[in-house]
């Protein structure tokens, strides 16, 4: 039977009697295991960004864009022509089962004006679902409602970037500001949303009702025009439900002949947004998978010193099976050895590769996200590695016979 502590005892003697070698040869799985560590760092903390940019933007979206249409022969591109109204927008949420909420969408940049403040923005005319929509809470104050949408009130809800730029430590609630020279009252503040995966200032807007930025902010082409309509539906499985409902109760209050194209069109925006952050995942991966080529290298590192190191100790070797070890205890020992290099390596590219990790978040300012599984993975994966490469050379240690091993020089 195997003495496996006198058989670790004799392994770590091997190693401490060559130091630099044997610090060399971890130097590969220490590359290896940190740089797999701080890989999958930054590729799940950009999975978290992207994610925490999808959460801001609400569930189970769908975007209805004007489509493009023809005149005289001549086709115009996708947005080109308003062809969406807001009676689109409430037919849609009556008629469209598997719609929760829609609000209508008629948005434009504006000068806002408070005191001797002054700030450019987008101005979003639409209705009290958008919040609904949008996921989106109120952090003071209260949102318009229905009735001021009807009665076209001159009301609106502030972003908080419009708010730190106007207003600073004053209470914005109540204070009246003008927008394209119109005086607006301040109901509430959003809560903050940071930036849209598209990299825009979510909390850079103002919300007023849809009807008073069609009569008196920015006008309309025709009567009840919106730009867009944003939808939710009822859930995630209601997705491919609602974007039929829409398409076909469009087509039919449009007028659309079958067989000619649709001047709207409807767009799934959490499939697009997923599809996004599985792109993350796959670059999550690709990274890991990169840094795991330094694993392997030094994997073959450990190979070739332990070769190197058979040959010097073969006369060692040879007394040893010539006092009786068997050829089993030369392997186990042997395989110690290689497993001991590839963990203490591993313990040491565990510490520099979430050290690596913090280092990369302060200097670059990207967030990265150590994770449990990730060190187990590249901890296990290092001791994978010292069994796989240190096989062949304890393999070919125990080969040897005892009397050519005493002869050699």
């Amino acid at each position: 039977m195997i003495d496996f502590p006198s058989t670790i005892k004799i392994s770590f003697r091997a190693l401490k009697v060559n130091l630099m070698r044997t610090l060399l040869t971890m130097l590969g799985i220490i590359i290896g295991v940190g740089a797999v560590i701080a890989m999958l760092a930054i590729g799940t903390g950009a999975k978290k960004k992207i994610g925490d940019q999808i959460a801001s933007m609400g569930s189970n979206l769908l975007i209805v864009l004007p489509g493009s249409t023809t005149s005289g022969g001549l086709r115009s591109g996708m947005g080109s022509q308003p062809t969406l109204s807001l009676s689109d927008s409430n037919a849609i949420l009556k008629e469209a089962g598997a719609v929760e909420y829609a609000a209508p969408v008629l948005n434009g940049n504006a000068q806002i004006i408070y005191g001797n403040q002054n700030w450019s923005t987008v101005v979003v005319g639409t209705s009290p679902s958008m919040l609904n929509v949008r996921d989106w809470d109120l952090a003071v104050g209260r949102s318009f409602t229905d009735e001021d949408v009807r009665n076209a009130t001159k009301v609106c809800i502030l972003g908080q970037t419009v708010v730190d730029n106007l207003f600073g430590d004053i209470d914005p609630i109540g204070q009246s500001i003008r927008i394209k020279n119109i005086p607006f009252i301040v109901l509430g503040v959003l809560s903050v949303k940071g930036q849209s995966p598209q990299g825009q200032d979510q909390d850079d807007t103002i919300y007023i009702p849809v009807t008073t930025a069609q009569k008196k902010v920015f006008g309309v082409s025709f009567r009840g025009m919106i730009r867009v309509i944003m939808l939710k539906a009822k859930g995630t499985d209601y997705l491919s439900i609602a974007e039929k409902q829409v398409n076909e109760l469009l087509r039919q209050r449009h007028h659309i002949q079958q067989g000619r194209d649709d001047d709207f069109t409807v767009r799934n925006l959490t499939q697009i947004m997923e599809t996004a952050q599985q792109a993350t995942v796959v670059m999550t991966l690709l990274l890991g998978a990169i840094a795991s080529v330094s694993l392997l290298v030094g994997g073959i590192g450990i190979m070739n010193i332990m070769l190197v190191s058979v040959t010097e100790r073969t006369r060692e070797i040879g007394i040893r099976l010539a006092v009786g070890a068997k050829a089993s205890d030369i392997r186990t020992q042997f395989m110690i050895e290689a497993l001991i290099l590839s963990l203490i390596g591993g313990v040491i590219g565990i510490i520099f590769g979430v050290g690596g990790a913090e280092l990369i978040s302060t200097l670059a300012k990207w967030e990265t996200i150590v994770t449990p599984m990730s060190i187990i993975s590249a901890f296990c994966f290092s001791a994978l590695v010292g069994i796989f490469f240190g096989f062949y050379p304890a393999y070919k240690a125990s080969l040897l016979n005892p009397i050519d091993a005493l002869r050699y020089e």
